[in-house]
């Protein structure tokens, strides 16, 4: 059946009205913004996404896509889909190790045009890191994250302040009976591994980079003794050995349960230790990882932001509900219902804010102590070549000197090979 010149011309007529009646009644095409977060973060950002779409309906059309949990999952997931050249999302929530790598393999939008300096001066100190990339603004902060020490008020007058003391408080409860480990922490091969000799690795005074070269200090003198106590901490029973299997979780449950005097975790702990299910309810307080005389403590920089993804089609619908999702009014419901800590200074002083948590000028004080991990493009092959050496002396399969002289060289490998230290 063939269609007539004149009826041709009657459908297109009628097309064009039904476009111009669209336009005239004010109506427009949506906007789809959509956003790869990992599975915890797109729970918690459930109920925000509904309300910002109830705002914005009719112009924007928020979604956030739920990714694996798992942080090098999530990285995976997005670089696959961003080496296609065509990405499915927008934005990415990214973990502070990753900008380096993204920035530079240039898949990141600059922010500096769309963030006053004024509205990164308001961001507590922490949560200031992490978010640049050769002086380029590409990542806006979600949370502020740090790893802390929890210790029982109960059971100790005040935390300890040194590496000696914390194996010694550790030693003396369970020789008391008090409890069945002194220090439960992540020992297991992966990213929580890093992290926490980030800290432990300043308790001594050494860097994981040289901060004048850039290259790796590994076999440092400081670097030797911090791993060597990290091992004394199993060898002499002060952690469990299962600790070499520990993530953040199971650090969690075991001082949840009472079965620890000490616990090196992040701020969201402190909300599920308040839960009714708790053995320490009441009785846990925080500080910062010990350290030696004349050091510094270090709290490892661990915080999630967002960064739009270059080619995106609706950059500013993106900043709007980037915007909408860090608000301060965001970021106390996460609080609220998650732990998750602020990035606004102001909130850490706001009395309903305090009277849910009475850590968070404690959580601000860490915050001044925040060590980013070496923000290198090369970031995930050295911490890869860390954990490896360090699960080998933690699991006595290697002697401390030999397996850090092994990371030592390969991770040297590794900056050479990408043309020197980055």
């Amino acid at each position: 059946m063939t269609i007539g010149r004149r009826t041709l011309a009657a459908l297109l007529g009628l097309t064009l009205l039904f476009s111009f009646g669209l336009a005239w009644s004010g109506q427009r095409q949506i906007q789809r913004v959509n956003i790869l977060m990992p599975a915890p973060f797109a729970d918690a950002t459930a109920e925000l996404v509904q309300r910002f779409n109830r705002d914005h309906r009719g112009s924007i059309a928020l979604r956030v896509t739920r990714g694996p949990r798992d942080t090098e999952s999530i990285s995976d997931l997005a670089i696959s889909s961003l080496l296609l050249g065509s990405p499915p999302f927008d934005a990415l929530l990214m973990d502070v190790t990753w900008l380096a790598k993204y920035a530079a393999a240039g898949w990141l939008e600059p922010l500096d045009s769309y963030f006053e300096p004024q509205e990164i001066d308001a961001l507590v100190a922490g949560a200031r890191l992490g978010n640049h990339y050769d002086g380029v603004l590409y990542r806006w902060p979600l949370i502020a994250d740090v790893g802390l020490l929890y210790w029982r008020k109960d059971l100790m007058e005040a935390p300890p302040r040194t590496p000696d003391q914390l194996s010694s408080v550790g030693r003396r409860l369970m020789d008391d009976g008090a409890v069945n480990s002194g220090f439960v922490w992540q020992g297991r091969q992966y990213e929580g591994l890093s992290c926490d000799f980030v800290e432990m690795l300043s308790a001594f005074g050494g860097n994981w980079l040289n901060p004048q070269t850039g290259e790796p200090s590994l076999n440092s003198s400081e670097a030797l003794e911090a791993v060597g106590w990290m091992r004394s901490l199993i060898r002499d029973g002060i952690s469990p050995k299962a600790v070499t299997n520990y993530s953040e979780s199971e650090s969690l449950q075991a001082f949840k349960a009472g079965d620890a005097a000490l616990m090196r975790n992040w701020p969201y702990a402190w909300a599920e230790l308040q839960k009714p299910d708790s053995a320490v309810r009441g009785q846990v307080g925080v500080t910062l990882m010990v350290h030696n005389a004349g050091h510094q403590p270090a709290a490892t920089l661990g915080s999630w932001g967002l960064s739009l993804l270059k080619g995106s089609d609706h950059p500013q619908a993106v900043i709007e509900a980037i915007r909408f999702l860090t608000s301060p009014d965001a970021q106390r419901e996460r609080f609220r219902n998650q732990g998750y800590t602020p990035t606004d200074r102001s909130l850490f002083r706001d009395p309903e804010m305090l009277e849910l948590s009475p850590i968070l000028p404690d959580l601000e004080q860490a915050l001044t102590h925040a060590v980013p991990r070496p923000p290198t493009p090369l970031y995930a092959q050295l911490s890869d070549v860390l954990q490896r050496q360090l699960s080998g002396v933690l699991t006595d399969d290697l002697a401390v000197d030999q397996a850090m002289n092994k990371a030592q060289i390969n991770s040297m490998t590794i900056v050479e090979a990408a043309g020197g230290a980055s």
